[in-house]
This record gives structure tokens, sequence and C-alpha cells, in this order.
């Protein structure tokens, strides 16, 4: 038990924007990778579109306007972020610090693929703070802003909604928590969140707290 989170048996980690710092890179990808598709999306375009989405989304999405993706896409894309990633992925600056202090059980639950999620915390050495408690949006029907990840979570963990916190930068990550009757606090250190009203969004989607550095984890507010 940690007691300075009280009522809380469980804390939910997202990933992308949470953990790692990796939004703003991974759309960027994404927005070129559709250009390469002959699909013209902004870096700007593809963040307000599918921050916190799983590529499913971008994949229906296109499929609705016209545009079906080929069928290269997706390992095309996954491969450019790899190597984005590999080359200027960092962590999020003091979240090792919070998680080493963190006495609570914890876990993450990703919109991202299983692979990119563990790459990416190995890559910043966090994975040794997670092991295998793991969940992403393949192991659901719906993903985010749908509450089944974080229930999926929750179950794994044995941890009741009502006493779960989750951390999430984005709104359909905050929109998913409320929605499984989750604590929600909403994150705004991340590079994708610079020149964004990102504490406005996450407040008016239903975030119950709003903090821009992990330094601020731990106080009350």
């Amino acid at each position: 038990m940690d007691l300075r989170l009280p009522e809380t048996d469980l804390v939910i980690f997202d990933c992308d924007g949470v953990l790692v710092d990796s939004e703003e890179l991974s759309c960027r990808c994404l927005s070129e990778a559709l250009g390469r598709a002959g699909i013209e999306m902004s870096t700007a375009q593809a963040l307000k579109l599918f921050l916190g989405r799983s590529t499913a989304a971008v994949t229906e999405h296109c499929r609705a306007a016209g545009q079906p993706l080929p069928e290269s896409f997706l390992a095309e894309l996954a491969l450019a972020v790899r190597e984005t990633f590999r080359a200027q992925l960092k962590p999020i600056a003091g979240v090792a610090a919070v998680l080493a202090e963190l006495r609570l059980p914890h876990c993450v639950a990703s919109s991202s693929d299983l692979e990119r999620v563990r790459f990416s915390l190995e890559l910043t050495g966090l994975a040794p703070y997670f092991g295998e408690r793991l969940y992403t949006s393949q192991m659901v029907q719906h993903g985010k802003p749908a509450p089944d990840l974080f229930l999926h979570a929750a179950r794994e963990m044995a941890a009741s909604p009502p006493r779960t916190l989750v951390i999430e930068d984005s709104v359909s990550g905050v929109i998913a928590a409320k929605a499984a009757g989750m604590k929600v606090w909403g994150f705004v250190g991340g590079a994708h969140h610079r020149g964004r009203e990102g504490d406005s969004l996450l407040r008016d989607a239903g975030a119950d707290r709003i903090f821009a550095a992990m330094t601020d984890f731990w106080t009350e507010g």
C-alpha cells in the first residue's frame, strides 16, 4: 500500500506519451507513411485524429474515407517506427523515479501492439518496472476510447475499477478510463503536448487531475 495514493489498489500507466516520449515521433512516422501511400496528412493532423488510438483506427479511418491502405502499410509503418525509436526515443523525464518509489501494483495498458510496447520499454530502460504486466488493444475487442482495455487490465491485476488509477495523455484514454469507472490523471508533459491545449482537452474529457511533470506525481492537486 502507498499512503500517498489513498483508496488506490492499482495504477495503470499508458505507455506512449506517459512512460516514453513517443507520440510525436510515431505520428510523424505515420504522416510520412501515409504520404508514401498517397494520403496527405500532417503530423499535427495525425496527432489530432489518432493520439492514444490503435493502428486499427488508422486503417478504419482511411477505409471509411475511400482510401484503403495497401496490405504492406502496417508492416512498413512498424519498421519505420522501430527505426525512429531506436535512434530518438527517450523515457518521459522523471518517470523512472516515480516507478522506483511506487509501492502499489502497477501495469501498462496501451493502444500500441505488444511488440512495440516491449521494445519501447526495453529501449528506455523501463521494462524491469513492469515485467509481463503489459496489456494492449490486441487483447480486447474494442480499443480506446472504449473501456475494454482498462477493464481487462484491472481484471488481470485483480483490482476493482473504483480503486484503480489510470495515468493517460490522450482524450481517448481519459474517456476510456472514466467509462471503466476509474480515477484518471491527465499527463501533459510529453513533447506532443507542446503548443497544444492538452490540459483543457483532458480536463474536458473528464480527467480528475492534470499534471505536466513527473516530478509532480506525488504532489497533491
